[in-house]
Order: structure tokens, then sequence, then C-alpha cells
């Protein structure tokens, strides 16, 4: 039986309008409002650190590793933010950018249109990739920034450094909704439109697909260790088991809170915790890789919200949650060590 715990709260701000993203790294949190505006807080204080807009609107925001830049990406273009100085550079180039991602603090991978553009952290462009079979919906990293995988309608493509053309092809037809690539490098994993994860073996290009979901999988992420997989798609986050062999063969474990799942995000570590937020605006903390396949798993402890729907979460670090909900309300709590939630 599980108990609603409110976890200690560190701070409590709000926003001009309803965040979309969030992402949190080391000292600082950044949220992104539907309409572009993009606030930079202080994770320990909730201070404002800086502010820029984003002409058109916001879809997604990123920290850089070192907490020194921040990328927000959106319908119309993309922008960057310096802390150092505060400097913005926005790109208004009218090409839908639905991601970023970070290689490191010196390059930053952005979709623009059906292509992915990489930039130094100040927006100067070092390559682009040739353009995809459709608008580029989702980017990961591979092999400590040495690779991008891009993907787009119809498959995920791999570019080495400043190659236009990819160097590998994962087809899969149908459209790719969210990407996670394991840390260890062996798996790709993409959520898709028509209710399934594709799962590619990086290095031989073996695939499965887990199908049957009731809804379609926009939200897939990989734990630090790369054995463990979370997925939206169901009233119930799935959690796959990537280690051995694979999850072929397997069950899913099922995390029950939510009647609509609306964010996922792993702890930082290996302790197999994980953070969800649910349409009714329920935040869970689950030991979500406990129990045998197959298992029904109930949160270890639900933190109160506001009654809004849980826009995004991101951890600043094992001990400190960032929650934004679309009401507008930012919080962080801060969280007991990893060996107990």
């Amino acid at each position: 039986m599980s108990t609603t715990v409110q976890s200690p709260l560190a701070w409590e701000a709000g926003v001009d309008d309803a965040p979309v993203a969030l992402s949190a790294r080391g000292d600082l949190v950044a949220v992104a409002g539907a309409e572009g505006t993009v606030k930079v807080l202080d994770a320990a204080m909730g201070a404002e650190i800086g502010a820029f807009e984003l002409p058109g609107g916001a879809l997604t925001v990123a920290l850089s590793p070192d907490a020194g830049h921040v990328v927000a990406t959106g319908p119309m273009g993309y922008a960057l933010w310096r802390r150092s100085d505060g400097r913005t550079t926005v790109r208004e180039s009218g090409a839908w950018s639905a991601a970023a991602a970070w290689a490191d603090g010196t390059r930053v991978a952005v979709a623009s249109g059906r292509r992915a553009l990489v930039l130094d952290a100040d927006g100067g462009e070092l390559w682009r990739t040739e353009p995809a079979a459709s608008t580029v919906t989702d980017l990961a990293w591979m092999r400590q920034g040495r690779r991008l995988a891009v993907a787009a309608y119809g498959a995920v493509l791999c570019h080495e450094r400043h190659t236009e053309k990819p160097v590998a092809t994962y087809p899969y037809v149908g459209s790719h909704l969210a990407l996670a690539v394991a840390p260890t490098g062996r798996w790709i994993c993409s959520g898709n439109q028509d209710a399934s994860i594709h799962i590619w073996r990086a290095r031989d290009g073996g695939e499965l697909t887990m199908s049957g979901y009731p809804e379609k999988v926009s939200r897939l992420a990989f734990d630090d260790t790369g054995f463990w997989l979370a997925a939206d798609g169901a009233p119930d986050v799935t959690v796959w088991d990537f280690s051995g062999k694979g999850p072929e063969g397997t069950a899913p474990r099922s995390l029950r809170c939510h009647e609509t799942v609306t964010a996922l995000a792993w702890r930082p570590g290996a302790a197999g915790h994980l953070a969800s937020g649910g349409a009714d605006g329920t935040v869970a903390l689950w030991h979500a890789t406990a129990g045998r396949p197959q298992a029904r798993l109930r949160p270890v402890r639900e933190l109160d919200g506001t009654g809004a729907a849980v826009a995004a979460l991101a951890w600043a670090g094992p001990h400190l949650l960032a929650v934004a909900w679309r009401d507008g309300q930012v919080r962080t709590y801060g969280v007991p060590s990893r060996t107990a939630l």
C-alpha cells in the first residue's frame, strides 16, 4: 500500500505561461513556457538567474552538462543562452525544432526541420546532416558524443562527426516520437505513433518490436546503467530489463499510479529509482527495478502537487527533484538518499 508523503519542499515559483519542458543540471533549473518564455532558476533557492524569449513558442529546453548554457527549441527555431554573461542567440529559421541534445559542454545537436544541426555552445554551426525523409522528431548522442542518432519517419539515422550522410540506418516504417539510446551503446529504441517500442541492437541491427500498447509511446528513458528502459503508452509505466541478452521474450514491470503518464525521469545513479508524473497532477517515486517481471508495483512515495497536470520532471542531482505543472507552478523537492526513498 503506497503512502502519500510530502517530501521537504525546497522552493516554489511561478512562470508566466504554462510550462512545457524542464531541465536541471547541477545548481540550475531551466523551465520553458508554451509561449516561449524560458527562465533559468537557482536549483537550491529558486531565484531567477536569467530569462530569454523564443519567438513562436517553446517545445523543449536543455541545460548543458556543465550548466553553462541553455538551449530551447520550438516551432519556429531555437535559442541558446550563456550563463557567464546572459548572452542569448536566437535563430528564427521557420523550421520546426522538436529536440535538442548536448554531446558535452561545447556541442549541442538541434533538430531543424528535416535536418539536425550540430552547434557550438554559442550557436555557431559546426556541421549539419543531409535532409531526412521527414521532420526530425528526436536526437540522441552515442559513443561519448562521437555519433549522433536522428529519428525521423521510417528510420533512425546515425551520423559520425562532420558526416552529412548517415553511416548507419536502422529502418522501421512508422512515425518515431521518442528516441532513447542506452548509455552502454548496445541498444537504440524508438517510441512510436503506432503504439509500439521498436528496438535495434546497435552492433548488428538486430530488431525487436514491443507492441500492444493502448496508446502511442512518446516518452522513453534509460537509467544510467543502460539496463532499464521506462516508457509511457499505457496507464501503467512499463519498465523493461535490458541486462543480459535484452528484453526479448520477457515481460516488463508495471508501475501503477497515474491514469495518463505525462513525465518520466530516472534518478541519477544505479539505484533504480524513477520519478513519474501524471495528467491528474500526481508525482510518484518508485523502486522501479524491484520485484520480478510482470510485477505490478506501487509508488514508494507520492508528492503533493497543485492539482494541474504534470508538464515535466527533472533531477538536479540525486537529492533534488524539480517538477513543473501546467498551471505555471514549479517546485523542487528534497529527496532522501539513494538507498531509501
